[in-house]
């Protein structure tokens, strides 16, 4: 009878050295194991390389490491790389390497589909499987820095959490991974170089300030108006402006960390002067500033880009209320690993 193996990257340090303890080893063993799990990115247990056959047989008995793979990985002609990665249960998400002349950035997935049902977007057609794990995360992470190296001679620098899924509806595993990424044992990022971005859940953004975290908020917000927000991000019904303002108000009061506004200007839905207004607003009760990102199409039309006038708009009316603004070029669109377009077309 098959007894079914643990996940070992499901346990704590701690859990790995009692392991050891009782098996009538060195505690000092779990310490070793770790650095490999999580440090030195260990795949197997054949890996470890300075830990005994026999430990790593015991290990093998009793453990598994579900590593993810990249199934699929693509080019693009600006040099973005899309991976299709594998996890361990057969099901793919994606995370997307996106390359500037002074740093690398990751964009990964926290969900397998996602919660949440932003029409503009194509992960949303994809109904929510499942929240990924921790180790899952953080391996995104891993493969990018190992791709940022290879490809672009340096190593990853910006890791946003943007890719499928809402991270806020998968909240304890996406700190746990940011625990993971930013600890001396794991990765040692900066938590100042990562950015967890949020259709907007006022609860989860008030108990991200609650628990201090260190890392950077942006919120995808499309508009400043509820009815007009609502018809294209539809969950804005349940959390209206109103909810989120005070979330953020309250994020501001705790971390006095600046806000990030993700913006997408369509045609004939927020392109016009009163939805400036409304977004200079709503941007004026904390230091906020705004992405201005170019719409990348999910083949039905419904949504278009809107006219560059508009966009200009946007920018002069935002710069003469003293709102920093920047317009962001979507890169990887000929592979489908622009902002909106991950949807495991494969």
């Amino acid at each position: 009878m098959s007894t079914k193996k643990k996940d070992i990257r499901a346990l704590t340090k701690e859990q790995l050295r009692d392991f050891f303890v009782k098996e009538g080893d060195k505690a000092f063993r779990g310490n070793q194991v770790y650095e490999w799990l999580w440090n030195k990115g260990a795949h197997t247990f054949e890996d470890m390389t300075n830990i005994s056959k026999e430990t790593r047989q015991k290990l093998e008995d009793n453990f598994v490491i579900n590593h993810i793979k990249v199934d699929q990985m693509q080019r693009s002609s600006d040099g973005t790389v899309k991976n299709a990665v594998r996890l361990h249960d057969g099901l793919i998400v994606e995370s997307v390497l996106i390359p500037t002349n002074t740093r690398t950035t990751a964009c990964v997935s926290s969900q397998v589909g996602c919660s949440l049902d932003c029409r503009f977007c194509a992960t949303s057609r994809l109904k929510r499987m499942r929240n990924l794990n921790p180790d899952e995360i953080f391996d995104q992470v891993v493969a990018i820095d190992n791709e940022s190296r290879l490809y672009f001679d340096r190593p990853l620098t910006n890791i946003v959490f943007m890719g499928m899924g809402e991270p806020l509806m998968n909240y304890n595993n996406v700190l746990k991974a940011i625990d993971k990424i930013t600890s001396p044992e794991g990765l040692g990022m900066s938590p100042k170089r990562i950015t967890v971005s949020t259709s907007g859940v006022p609860k989860m953004i008030k108990k991200m300030a609650d628990d201090e975290v260190k890392f950077n908020l942006a919120v995808s917000l499309h508009s400043a108006i509820n009815e007009i927000r609502t018809s294209i991000m539809p969950f804005n019904a349940t959390f209206p402006l109103e909810d989120l303002r005070e979330a953020l108000e309250y994020w501001y009061a705790k971390t006095k960390n600046r806000i990030t506004y993700e913006y997408v200007v369509w045609e004939g839905i927020n392109d016009t002067k009163r939805d400036v207004d409304a977004l200079i607003k709503f941007c004026k009760f904390a230091p906020s500033k705004v992405n201005l990102i170019e719409y990348n199409p999910i083949d039905d039309g419904e949504f278009q880009q809107a006219s560059s006038k508009a966009i200009d708009m946007y920018v002069q009316m935002l710069e003469a209320n003293h709102i920093t603004v920047t317009v962001r070029r979507s890169r990887g669109k000929d592979i489908d690993a622009a902002c909106g377009q991950l949807a495991n077309k494969g």
